[in-house]
């Protein structure tokens, strides 16, 4: 029988095909399945033909339905096909004629690109390069090392040519995505020894000295990363059947080594910009570690809030269909383990205040006391030395360091803020109400002191949320021994206001740190108009406050450039939201690939009432049995967080809301404070952005968010 192979490409157009060409494309892949290779080339309904003028005789097309033709690579050797892509009749034709299979010298792995379009392009880009005055893109690197990294001598040419990463961007589709993606790294100031650490090494690691060029079939199997090796019709069913949120749980072979590697000496640490596969390395790591657990031991998935775990308890069910296996790892936020830990010896079951009733009692504590300073900022001084530095004595406060405090406060009144902080813990008490930091360190302290660890390991996803309290509980229960701790994060994900050192908190992970800077969900526009959000500022790295930027953060996806809609009011702005959700549906993606995210939950009930009124079905985000119900998911930027899908809008982006005063501390109270809580809703607006994978659809009325002037998309 003969044995089909998908590209990554294929199965990332193959939800935007129509229900017609989709259904053809899954009936004509069945058939490599089950007829022998004879049939298989003689088949009238497959319909083999090689397209007029084709520059390399392995590229064939095939029949998908009256509409449709696949393109195919037929190695020529063995029963190995590889489905490239399915396209519109003529254009199939006319994108196979130009594409030209090979295997390179370096990864050994499968590569095609269009030979044709780059022989036509180069030449006038070589004489333009030679009339400006601009230094070349790669003058610094010698032909030898790019050679090196796998650059091959027609890529070369080409890359020689170019004087600016427009260019480059627009040769993507052109040339071999991995050598493409190395030029980017190069482009973006990385060194060459970065590059092959990061994207070369892995490739290249397939044992043999020596590389056959003419074996397109053995590179196939050399390219887990951009092909899947199809071995019957169950597997392609379960490939092609599956949802888009299937597809989360993908590991590509850079990322297998750190989800994969046997043992890690101590904690380690996966980082990287959204999409790049955070979340599915830690939930393969879970998958790793499950398999060499003794008898009694657990595992403990966490993460920030309980939006999150519901996501990562269906990315597991993906991942492990042993029910029994997956029972042996609890997915909890730190805030539910504390509770956990706690409640059972609590005999008041004490209520939890939220932000704000937390800061009136800050508020009304102070004032009784009569002290000089506000609500606001005794709850921040509580928050960011006394609790995120486990201070249990005025003695130990006075010895404290507050560093990342913008506000100045002598040593001589710290006795008052102590004086605050008691009160604060009697009112408490005397209410039956706690924090949910509070319990985390009380937690923290009680596992401390029974000495009775209780995770033989702990995986940790969107780490950058956490605060020190938190910290100090996952730190206590699991035991300092190699593979305690596995984090995975992103610092420009940062969403909250908490910063803190893992260095600090006694969790190093020096030496067992890996960067990722490949995005996999969104395409190279969104990820470029998202990141000018940011406008190039660092944040402080998880590991030891150092900074760190998105500096090499690229996607090999192309698409569509974002669409920003300016509105004269509310309601038109809804109405374009209506039409733009139609049009999406139109195009074949489906409703529940779609999200709307907005700042606020009254504008989140606008925009609900407004699809239900125009007959589009809507789910709200973490609704119970959400997952398995048809419809636009809607939620608040929050809510959206840890989550993707084909299709975003981001709604009611406008000055007033985005940032939210409320949310900013003042200047004048403390400065750090207030640069802190602007990154914080800088990045919140990032993160809803970087959820979309096709297409993103930003809008607002009145005036758009100081965010979208100063990144210049608004």
């Amino acid at each position: 029988m003969a044995q089909l192979a998908l590209s990554v490409r294929f199965l990332d157009e193959f939800g935007k095909l129509d229900s017609k060409a989709r259904s053809g494309a899954v009936k004509t892949a069945l058939k490599f399945q089950q007829l022998t290779l004879k049939q298989l080339w003689s088949d009238a309904g497959l319909d083999f033909k090689q397209p007029k003028g084709a520059r390399d005789k392995h590229i064939y097309t095939c029949r998908i339905d009256r509409f449709y033709r696949g393109v195919v690579l037929a190695p020529g050797t063995g029963e190995d096909f590889l489905l490239l892509r399915v396209m519109a009749h003529d254009d199939a034709y006319a994108w196979a004629a130009k594409q030209v299979p090979s295997v390179n010298a370096v990864t050994h792995g499968l590569e095609i690109r269009d030979v044709v379009t780059v022989e036509q392009l180069v030449p006038a880009w070589e004489a333009e390069a030679a009339t400006v005055t601009v230094e070349p893109l790669f003058a610094g690197h010698p032909d030898g090392d790019l050679r090196g990294l796998g650059i091959e001598d027609d890529v070369l040419r080409a890359a020689r040519s170019l004087t600016s990463k427009e260019q480059l961007d627009a040769f993507a589709p052109l040339m071999p995505e991995d050598q493409w993606q190395v030029l980017q790294f190069l482009a973006e100031g990385l060194s060459v020894q970065t590059v092959w650490g990061e994207l070369v090494a892995f490739r290249a690691r397939n044992g043999a000295l020596t590389v056959d060029r003419t074996d397109l079939a053995g590179a196939m199997r050399n390219t887990p990363s951009r092909i899947a090796l199809v071995t019957g019709p169950q597997e392609l069913s379960e490939i092609l059947d599956k949802p888009f949120a299937a597809w989360r749980v993908f590991l590509h072979p850079s990322q297998r080594a750190m989800a994969y590697r046997p043992s890690y000496s101590g904690p380690a640490q996966v980082t990287g910009g959204p999409g790049t596969g955070k979340t599915v390395v830690a939930l393969h790591r879970v998958n790793h570690l499950l398999k060499h657990l003794r008898a009694s031991e657990r595992i403990l998935l966490t993460t920030y809030t309980g939006a999150l775990t519901s996501a990562l308890r269906e990315g597991l069910a993906l991942l492990i269909e042993d029910e029994g296996l997956r029972g042996r790892v609890d997915v909890l936020t730190v805030n539910a383990l504390a509770r956990e830990i706690i409640e059972p010896h609590d005999a008041l079951r004490r209520r939890y205040l939220d932000g704000a009733q937390e800061l009136a009692l800050w508020e009304e504590v102070g004032a009784q006391l009569d002290l000089p300073w506000s609500g606001q900022f005794l709850a921040q001084e509580y928050k960011h030395v006394i609790l995120a530095q486990g201070l249990r004595s005025l003695d130990a406060y006075r010895e404290a360091s507050r560093s990342g405090r913008g506000s100045r406060l002598p040593s001589a009144k710290r006795h008052e803020v102590w004086q605050a902080v008691e009160a604060f813990h009697a009112a408490l008490d005397k209410r039956s109400e706690r924090t949910h930091l509070g319990v985390c360190d009380e937690a923290a302290m009680w596992v401390g002191s029974s000495g009775a660890p209780l995770y033989r390991h702990v995986v940790v996803d969107e780490a950058q949320d956490l605060h020190p309290a938190q910290w100090r509980l996952l730190r206590a229960v699991v035991p300092t021994r190699p593979d305690d701790l596995f984090i995975a994060g992103d610092p420009h994900q940062r969403i909250y206001d908490t910063k803190v050192s893992l260095k600090s908190l006694g969790i190093p992970v020096t030496g067992r740190s890996a960067r990722m800077r490949k995005n996999y969900r969104s395409t190279q526009e969104i990820l470029t108009w998202s990141t000018a959000l940011l406008d190039g500022r660092p944040v402080e790295q998880l590991e030891d406050g150092s900074a760190d930027t998105l500096a090499g953060f690229q996607s090999s996806l192309r698409g569509a450039r974002p669409i920003v809609y300016a509105a004269a009011n509310q309601e038109a702005e809804l109405a374009e939201l209506v039409l733009c959700i139609r049009a999406w549906a139109r195009s074949g993606v489906e409703l529940s690939d779609i999200a709307v995210s907005a700042r606020f939950n009254k504008i989140v009930y606008r925009v609900v009432r407004r699809l239900q009124d125009e007959g589009i079905p809507v789910v709200r985000l973490r609704q119970e049995g959400a997952a398995d119900t048809e419809g636009v998911r809607v939620g608040t930027m929050h809510s959206l967080k840890g989550l993707e899908f084909r299709c975003v809008a981001v709604v009611g982006v406008r000055e007033g809301t985005l940032p939210y005063p409320a949310a900013i501390t003042p200047m004048e109270l403390d400065p750090i404070q207030h640069h802190t809580d602007l990154t914080a809703e800088r990045c919140l607006l990032f993160v809803a952005c970087t959820r979309a994978r096709d297409q993103l659809h930003v809008s607002w009325s009145g005036t758009a968010s100081r965010f979208l002037r100063e990144a210049g998309v608004a």
